[in-house]
């Protein structure tokens, strides 16, 4: 399953709004063939795998796949089917299907073939690989990431005749990365028209385009500015007075799974007020910078006990910053 999982991976942030999953097929205890699911309409990573297979009967052979295979119709037939025909022994699932729809159908169906079916193995591992899908195709709106470089007394700018930059080229380039795995860059207006930034995953092979997200009141914005002139201007979307609430529903309605919220402070102190993030990803420079632009903004909370507390938190060195990512938990302090 883990050798599966790494196939799963290849196709994070590719295959939107479709999960990622990879599969492995296995025969007298090695791997003969593997897949994943590489693009929105492709085909998934089972039937990929099973293309890949040697000829041969396949009575004795395991299917390690990440998820649990599909049971309808959608832009594909429904895997289910095509594994029963090739006459398969067993099939190993990591994660069931979270779609209320559709849980547990396609396990049932292969073990009504006659087809042993072992399910859960590194679930939590397989689950993981598609939070957002998994948020998203429940809920309808798309799993939100705060992202941001800071220093360590939680500023995002240096003094204005200053380059703007906090973190370092090492921590900018792994942040490219986090851009290639999510639907859309979420930022304010005054983040646009202080940095002019691009919001593109240059430098990293392969990546799609997210879609690009601006939030503002009164819609005076730079049209010169890169979001509505470069080769992506198709790209950008415009929320005018409209809630994060309002936007974040719209953008699941465009069957955008994931959103990663660049800034401002202010976007972001709204996000954590309204206890809409899902994730923090955030670089710690080894900076004390000072100054009015807080990294969070907004309007805090009445107590600590109510505090977001980080779940699963991860400390990761990059370059001289350091990374933390966590989840966000809003409840009472636990004793």
């Amino acid at each position: 399953m883990r050798a599966a999982l790494d196939e799963a991976r290849k196709g994070v942030g590719k295959t939107s709004p479709n999960p990622a999953v990879g599969a492995v097929l296995v025969k007298k205890g090695q791997i003969v063939a593997r897949g994943f699911h590489r693009a929105r309409g492709s085909a998934h990573a089972e039937i990929e795998c099973l293309t890949n297979a040697p000829k041969g009967p396949l009575h004795r052979a395991t299917l390690y796949v990440t998820l649990e295979p599909c049971s309808t119709t959608g832009r594909t037939p429904p895997c289910t089917h095509a594994i029963i025909k090739t006459g398969l022994g067993r099939i190993v699932v990591g994660a069931t299907d979270p779609n209320p729809q559709h849980r547990g159908r396609g396990i049932e169906k292969l073990r009504a073939a006659g087809i042993e079916v072992r399910s859960g193995v590194l679930e939590t591992e397989c689950s993981r690989v598609n939070e957002a899908f998994n948020k998203w195709i429940v809920t309808g709106r798309p799993f939100v990431v705060a992202k941001c470089g800071m220093s360590l007394d939680g500023r995002l700018t240096r003094p204005p005749e200053e380059d703007h930059w906090l973190t370092s080229p090492a921590a900018r380039r792994h942040a490219m990365q986090l851009r290639s795995q999510v639907d859309a860059i979420l930022i304010g207006a005054e983040t646009l028209r202080q940095d002019n930034p691009r919001l593109t995953t240059r430098g990293i092979p392969g990546a799609l385009q997210p879609w690009r997200v601006v939030l503002t009141r009164s819609g005076k914005m730079p049209r010169a500015s890169h979001l509505f002139s470069d080769r992506w201007a198709d790209r950008t979307l415009v929320y005018r007075n409209k809630s994060l609430a309002r936007v974040l529903t719209e953008l699941g309605q465009r069957e955008i799974t994931s959103v990663l919220i660049e800034g401002g402070g202010q976007i972001l102190g709204q996000a954590f007020d309204s206890r809409f993030v899902d994730k923090v990803h955030f670089y710690l420079a080894p900076l004390f910078t000072g100054g009015p632009v807080l990294a969070v903004g907004g309007k805090g909370v009445p107590s600590t006990a109510t505090a977001a507390r980080l779940l699963n938190v991860r400390h990761q060195r990059v370059g001289r910053d350091l990374l933390v990512t966590g989840y966000p938990h809003w409840g009472q302090e636990q004793i």
